[in-house]
């Protein structure tokens, strides 16, 4: 299996060397989607990076909640769970990883959910989709930093 992403930059005759050229960019995918994307201001300061883009710390946090939600939701239905919506406020922490290196140290999945039906599952069940779910998502195994769920 492969996954593609496209991604254009131009400098628009800015001062690249010098520092002061856009971070602004597209991401473009297969499906036709282009989303405006950019350096967090957090990393390069405004009027470098633009704000209203997605930034590759929030891609990969969003990533990380979107597989793990992916995964509840396949293994919800297999066992019988309805479920009628999925919020996430999922965070993640920009800090130095053992090494001494800038890394992204923990990613926390904040999931709200709602059932349907008079018999959701109980905390315990909960708790077991969830471990599947983290077991099964593709970009939680890939990451050296701990991805956790605070379910309430």
């Amino acid at each position: 299996m492969q996954f593609e992403a496209k991604i254009e930059w131009t400098r628009n005759g800015q001062d690249f060397l010098g520092q002061r050229y856009s971070r602004a960019h597209a991401w473009s995918f297969d499906g036709g989607a282009t989303v405006p994307a950019s350096s967090s201001p957090l990393s390069v300061p405004l009027p470098m990076s633009d704000a209203a883009a997605v930034d590759p710390e929030e891609a990969l946090v969003a990533a990380a909640s979107s597989c793990h939600m992916l995964f509840f939701l396949s293994i919800a239905a297999k066992r019988g769970h309805t479920v009628d919506s999925y919020r996430d406020h999922a965070v993640g922490e920009l800090g130095k990883n053992a090494a001494g290196k800038m890394a992204m140290t923990r990613i926390a999945l904040r999931p709200v959910i709602a059932f349907a039906g008079t018999a959701p599952p109980g905390a315990e069940e909960l708790e077991a989709i969830h471990h599947e779910a983290h077991d099964k998502c593709y970009i939680a195994n890939t990451l050296n930093c701990d991805v956790v769920v605070e379910a309430p």
